[in-house]
């Protein structure tokens, strides 16, 4: 409604002052040279005293600089003044009423100035151009504020995860805007203000390893990540292609985080073996002989593999499967996504495993209780039955 009513004032305000300048100018001839300004000064000095009112005015403005714009201010001083408290009223009455008011002065003010019929020295130009001012003056303080308030914003005492607040008020503004400037002849101060407000968002999302989270912080930023992505995929804005590379680059390296580190619990004890293997070898110690280790001999390892039989494997990962539902989003759909990952990983780290016990543990008989196909198996039971 606000959008609808300033731009019936600019409709009105353009023909009324155009009429007023062009009367002005033609009455006192304030369009000609300079020279002939003079002439015409020294000329109504003979004009009889019952017009003694129209030799005033011309003796003033005619001393002037620019004075038909000086006449103009006169008679309409109390235009800018108003058309300030009007602008005031509409940022007021929406949320994102600054907007609306930027791009309707921005097109008002771009057609005026592009119009034929509109006068070189406009005195409803320099009014409009310095309520434009004001506008992207008002607009800019906004996104200042949102920036401020999406950076600084606290996480919900009950949050377990899902989309966070910062991202759904960055959606809504985009959103609206993107509604707003459908029609706009310039969108330089809107695409500047994306690009503040995705970069607070970022950040904001960036500052959760902090945050007091109920949940696994590196699931809920591959979540929201995934949510910014998908949502900029959807709304195909050029100047934030930079920024939709980087939300789908930060989704897969947090999803990765996710994945490993909660891949780390079914097989808990094997890893932690391995991982000490790994360092063996690293050090300097020679595969074969990593076995005379006695931290790491072949009756250690028989004992940590004893402790996972099959049946327990797929037990624990039935009950990973459960948590990752439990938490994961609906709205994200990522539960297929992240599972064919861990899937994969487990599929790599089995394989690590195997390796490992090949070459440091050859020919000892020792192999672990489940086998290759047994965990695809056990994977796609899984998968069929939820």
């Amino acid at each position: 409604v606000s959008k609808q009513m300033l731009e019936q004032v600019l409709r009105e305000l353009q023909p009324l002052c155009t009429a007023e300048q062009q009367f002005i100018e033609k009455f006192f001839q304030l369009s000609q040279d300079p020279a002939d300004l003079q002439v015409l000064e020294v000329s109504v000095r003979t004009i009889a005293p019952p017009h003694f009112i129209t030799y005033f005015f011309l003796v003033l403005f005619l001393r002037l600089e620019e004075p038909t714009t000086r006449l103009l201010s006169e008679i309409f001083s109390c235009l800018e003044p108003e058309l300030r408290g009007f602008l005031d009223v509409c940022n007021k009455v929406h949320l994102f009423g600054c907007l609306q008011v930027l791009v309707t002065l921005n097109d008002s003010v771009f057609e005026m100035w592009g119009s034929s019929s509109a006068l070189p020295s406009s005195f409803l130009n320099a009014i409009l151009g310095n309520m434009l001012l004001l506008a992207k003056s008002s607009f800019n303080k906004y996104i200042g504020t949102l920036c401020k308030e999406i950076e600084e914003a606290k996480m919900p005492s009950k949050m377990k995860g899902g989309i966070l607040p910062s991202v759904s008020r960055f959606e809504e503004f985009v959103d609206f805007s993107e509604e707003v400037f459908r029609t706009a002849r310039r969108r330089g101060e809107l695409d500047k203000a994306h690009l503040r407000l995705a970069s607070s968002v970022f950040s904001s999302i960036n500052s959760l390893s902090s945050a007091n989270l109920k949940v696994n912080t590196d699931m809920v930023m591959m979540e929201n990540f995934h949510h910014i992505y998908c949502f900029l995929c959807q709304k195909k804005i050029h100047c934030l292609e930079d920024k939709k590379r980087e939300a789908k680059q930060r989704y897969s390296e947090h999803m990765e985080k996710y994945v490993v580190k909660y891949l780390g619990q079914p097989l808990e004890k094997l890893n932690h073996f391995f991982e000490g293997v790994k360092a063996r070898v690293a050090q300097g110690v020679k595969e074969e002989e990593v076995s005379f280790q006695l931290a790491y001999s072949k009756q250690e390892l028989r004992k940590v593999i004893e402790k996972y039989p099959g049946k327990e494997v797929k037990r624990a990962l039935e009950t990973l499967y459960r948590k990752i539902h439990k938490y994961l989003s609906p709205e994200e759909n990522l539960l297929p996504v992240v599972w064919h990952a861990m899937e994969q990983e487990f599929i790599r780290q089995y394989q690590e495993f195997e390796d490992l016990i090949q070459r440091c543990y050859a020919g000892s008989g020792i192999a672990m209780d489940f086998t290759m196909e047994d965990l695809l198996s056990y994977f796609n039971s899984i998968t069929l039955s939820h």
